[in-house]
């Protein structure tokens, strides 16, 4: 019999349904996800209903929708941001484009510190990423918090428990976001606590049992801690023979990473295991290449092709055998993975030729609806040690990524610089647009779009408020650096430039600077992930230009700069322009949204 005390999200798209979900399960109650043409039987079993975030304007013709029936079944209702619009939508109140886009933090007035918000303050930072907004409310509705910017940012019906928020509370962001939850799936809808993560393993055992039943796994183990998790969850459901582990050197990976991954693995015992030297098919795959979509889905072909060659080379029959991946929740929903999302970027598990195999259920991946906390939470109980649990993440296509290429050809900036320079006169700052493009992603929507470098002195606090102000009303923005060095800048050229040796050699010089002063600072828990970038940008008519990533977070799905103590971001600006090649060090300010965490 189904458990009918959990909590219903329904998928709109974008990253958060699941990102929902996996707050519930925080709170110990089961979660179901559903897309919106899911039957009404599915509601009717449930405690309480949320309405997850997503792409589209309620208002277009192809926008997802639910039955308006749902809001006549007594069951509480939650929508959150696009769900939000859509339910005052759907009972009739009015939804138009807000004259603000909000990306980023936000202070919500309270009205009452009760129901949804009891136990919060009079005003809490809040996490918006939207362009629409609720204009008018539905009969019976009245708003409960605003914003300086939207002044519906929190709505409700209290005789019939519908709430709607137009912020993000499930992000780590909104500081309060998880009380805001826990209020409405534990004291509103008045659910039990039956979830954990043993419970989880038990289950996925069972699933990876049936799934493969006779056959056995072959798994792509990069080192990482998707991959190891995965791999350690593989060897309790089935046994250390029935799963073969190959980690492939692409060359695109950390200095001496390889070596470091395999005394590893072997560490744990897992006897089948061999790494596999491919550095010159990588490199010739992304030869000549410089778009970060062609690079990513070549990379992830590359993949494919060796995992092939290497079963025939083992003599394991591909009809014996299933493949095995790490594959996480945000790899699936950044590349379009379910019904309503929009691609942001091709994760290398999910190529084309992936896909089809996945279709056919010849891929393994008991990962795939968990995020990273709660992937780092099963490698601690299945007994994984805390080196390898918390590595920061890195992404398959490895260095590839974040080693930016470039045909030389640029785009007038004219225009976006006299806006941005506008701006940042408000904060005593100089503005300077990159002739470049970075991915991005804003209204859970893929950008590419030019980074703003700011230049002069202040304090981080400073530097976020003029980043987030220039990113939300500049669209040809999505990312905002800090020039580190030099002091400032007389001249910006792009570099004609692909993915060579020598540059990959000179990022994995100066990754190899940050990793380790980041060690060093004992940074390697508070910062959740650290990308140093190389960008074909000669400043001042030197050598290239290397970004300082740091971010904090929990999931990926939202990010905020990690702003890094004064010496350790000495060291490293000391230590990376050292090497010959590299003219400047900048510092990328942006949250995510508006920018993605990788480049690229």
């Amino acid at each position: 019999m189904e458990n009918k005390n959990k909590i219903i999200v329904v998928d709109f798209g974008a990253q958060y349904a699941h990102l929902i979900a996996r707050r519930v399960r925080q709170l110990g109650v089961y979660s179901k996800i559903v897309l919106p043409e899911a039957p009404l039987e599915e509601f009717k079993g449930c405690c309480g209903i949320i309405l997850s975030g997503g792409p589209n304007s309620v208002y277009e013709e192809e926008a997802p929708k639910v039955s308006k029936e749902i809001f006549e079944l007594e069951k509480p209702v939650l929508g959150l941001c696009y769900g939000h619009q859509l339910m005052a939508y759907l009972l009739k109140g009015k939804v138009e484009k807000g004259t603000v886009k909000e990306f980023g933090t936000a202070q919500l007035e309270i009205q009452k510190q009760e129901g949804l918000f009891e136990g919060l303050q009079e005003k809490e930072t809040i996490w918006m990423s939207h362009g629409d907004t609720v204009k008018k409310l539905p009969q019976g509705f009245k708003a409960i918090g605003k914003t300086s910017d939207c002044d519906n940012a929190a709505i409700a019906n209290l005789e019939k428990n519908f709430f709607g928020l137009q912020f993000h509370p499930e992000v780590t962001h909104t500081p309060n976001g998880l009380k805001i939850l826990e209020n409405f799936v534990l004291n509103i809808c008045k659910c039990k606590k039956d979830w954990s993560m043993k419970n989880y393993i038990e289950m996925k055992c069972k699933e990876i049992k049936k799934q493969v039943k006779g056959r056995n796994v072959f798994l792509l183990a990069s080192g990482g801690v998707d991959s190891t998790v995965a791999l350690a969850l593989l060897h309790k459901a089935l046994g250390s023979e029935r799963v073969y582990a190959l980690h492939v050197d692409t060359g695109f990976m950390r200095l001496n990473e390889s070596s470091w991954v395999g005394r590893q693995l072997e560490k744990l015992g897992f006897a089948n295991f061999h790494i596999v030297n491919a550095e010159k098919e990588f490199f010739e795959c992304v030869k000549g290449l410089i778009d970060p979509e062609e690079k990513r889905k070549a990379i992830g072909q590359k993949f494919i092709d060796i995992q092939n060659r290497e079963l025939k080379n083992l003599d394991l029959n591909p009809g014996k055998w299933l493949l095995g991946q790490g594959t996480i929740y945000p790899d699936t929903i950044e590349t379009a993975g379910t019904k309503y999302a929009v691609t942001i970027k091709t994760h290398h598990n999910r190529v084309d030729s992936i896909k089809k195999l996945v279709e056919a259920g010849l891929v393994v991946e008991p990962l795939n609806l968990l995020y990273k906390d709660e992937v780092r939470e099963l490698g601690e109980e299945l007994g994984l040690s805390e080196k390898l649990v918390w590595r920061h993440p890195f992404p398959g296509p490895g260095l590839a990524i974040r080693c930016l290429c470039s045909d030389a050809i640029s785009e007038d900036v004219v225009s976006i610089q006299k806006r941005a320079e506008i701006i940042a006169k408000e904060f005593n700052l100089q503005a300077k647009i990159l002739p470049l493009k970075s991915v991005g992603v804003q209204g859970d929507a893929r950008t590419y779009a030019h980074p703003c470098v700011l230049i002069g002195e202040a304090d981080w606090k400073v530097f976020e408020k003029a980043s987030t102000k220039i990113t939300n009303e500049i669209k040809e923005i999505n990312r905002v650096l800090r020039l580190l060095t030099p002091n400032a800048i007389d001249s910006i050229e792009l570099i004609k430039t692909t993915l060579t040796k020598e540059r990959i050699y000179l990022l994995q010089l100066a990754d190899d600077v940050v990793m380790r002063a980041v060690a060093d600072a004992g940074l390697m828990r508070d910062i959740w992930q650290f990308p140093t970038v190389m960008i074909p940008i000669k400043i001042n008519g030197i050598g290239e230009s290397i970004v300082l990533r740091p971010v904090d977070s929990m999931e990926a799905m939202t990010a905020r700069f990690f702003p890094l103590d004064k010496k350790v971001l000495q060291k490293i600006t000391e230590e990376v322009l050292a090497l010959e090649g590299i003219s400047s060090v900048l510092f990328d300010l942006t949250h995510k949204p508006p920018g993605t965490i990788e480049w690229e």
